[in-house]
């Protein structure tokens, strides 16, 4: 792990001055960081992908929707359970890739 990004991904997030950075910053900021501590930024990543399923940019590509869900419930799913945020980032996760999956034709 490159230790001068994770310290631009903090310098990022506290300069952001939000709770939830959102976004394409947001998903890269609680990306790498995730990977440093899983716990304390497992839950907004989770948050931000199901977030960032919902976006514009994804619109068209039902894909890339499903791929930003799946990490999500993955993310979501790695927390420990001891983790206060747990339970609802994998219940708005799963119900968000439920949504996407009913919501495709049938084949």
């Amino acid at each position: 792990m490159d230790q001068d990004m994770v310290v631009l991904a903090r310098v990022k997030l506290l300069s952001a001055n939000r709770r939830v950075v959102r976004g394409a910053e947001g998903l890269w900021i609680y990306r790498l960081l995730t990977q440093v501590e899983p716990e304390v930024y497992g839950s907004k990543l989770a948050y931000v992908l199901v977030e960032a399923s919902a976006s514009p940019l994804v619109r068209e590509t039902p894909e890339r929707r499903l791929a930003l869900l799946d990490e999500a419930v993955t993310v979501a799913t790695a927390l420990g359970d001891a983790n206060p945020y747990r339970a609802k980032v994998l219940a708005r996760a799963l119900a968000a890739r439920r949504r996407e999956l009913e919501s495709r034709p049938a084949t």
